[in-house]
């Protein structure tokens, strides 16, 4: 156990009896969602895997702690905190720990610290990836590097839709990321089911997903895979009408001369503002979409590795 690293007695349980569990961030709730609905939502999600037989690890930093797994009470501290409470990727958890201070993290750090504790599946709502126009501001998440680097299998709706979908999936390429597209040969483009981006393999079941990642584990293969889970096609927003509010919420940025890690949060407020907040609705299904999945599939990768 790493001295840094504090197990809440849930998830310290569920890892010492060798029983599935599931990484969640911390920054959807601080940073992708308002006030009261960030709480509601993170509070479903960790129901939701415990309902699959999964245990739920939501990842945060307290107090210069490194927290896998969150109570009540920190849930709450970290929804009414916000924006407030930074953003932490990996880069900034020395820093963190060692001032003693707190952070909302990322999909790159969380992927990180699941993969120093051994919790192999981590679900989220959207990865960051490489932004529009990044040949001009080289603005490309660390989530991408992390995730070549973890071996970690992340559950998401694919991409944030404000990113530059063709040219992440190309980083991806090059970093040696699998991304397996859950029931579809498409990447999804997060508040759409189905981007024009192709997907590298496609499989339809969790257990398929799980006998997968038991084989890539036997191989010795390192590195994360990205499983792309679409949103339910009756919920999502169509790409013609959400492309336009992405312009418009870019536009507006830029104008206000919101850059790097402002700019996530500020153009899913705007988007969701635009949207007259159809957009957090959809993001919240996605992310309960992508929980479910995630829980099973932890739950069928326990029962295969027992089988093998």
């Amino acid at each position: 156990m790493n001295k840094h690293i504090r197990y809440s007695d849930e998830v310290r349980k569920a890892l010492l009896a060798d029983k599935p569990v599931v990484a969640l961030e911390s920054t959807i709730i601080a940073h992708g969602m308002p006030y009261p609905q960030n709480i509601a939502m993170a509070r479903q999600v960790e129901a939701i895997v415990r309902e699959c037989g999964a245990t739920p690890a939501t990842i945060a930093v307290l107090n210069g702690e490194i927290c896998v797994g969150c109570d009540d009470d920190t849930l709450e501290y970290l929804g009414k905190g916000g924006r407030d409470i930074p953003k932490a990727g990996k880069r900034d958890l020395p820093y963190l720990v060692f001032q003693r201070k707190d952070g909302a993290t990322t999909v790159g750090a969380t992927a990180w610290i699941a993969a120093k504790c051994g919790i192999p599946v981590f679900a989220t709502g959207g990865i960051g990836g490489v932004h529009r126009e990044a040949e001009k501001t080289f603005d490309i998440s660390n989530d991408l590097e992390v995730l070549s680097e973890c071996d970690v299998a992340v559950v998401s709706a694919g991409a944030k839709a404000i990113l530059d979908l063709g040219r992440t999936l190309e980083y991806l390429e090059t970093k040696g990321v699998e991304v397996i597209g859950y029931r579809t040969d498409h990447f999804p483009a997060f508040y759409t089911a189905k981007s024009p981006h192709r997907v590298n393999h496609r499989l339809d079941t969790p257990e398929e997903i799980a006998r997968h990642l038991l084989v890539k584990s036997e191989l010795g293969i390192k590195g994360g895979v990205l499983i792309a889970n679409p949103i339910p096609a009756e919920l999502e927003i169509k790409s013609e009408e959400i492309e336009g509010k992405i312009t418009e919420a870019l536009l507006a940025a830029k104008k206000e001369n919101v850059t790097g890690k402002a700019l996530t949060p500020y153009l899913l407020f705007k988007i969701k503002e635009l949207t007259t907040g159809r957009s957090l609705d959809a993001n919240i299904v996605l992310v309960y979409n992508n929980a479910y999945l995630a829980a099973t599939i932890a739950v069928a990768l326990k029962e295969n590795q027992k089988r093998a």
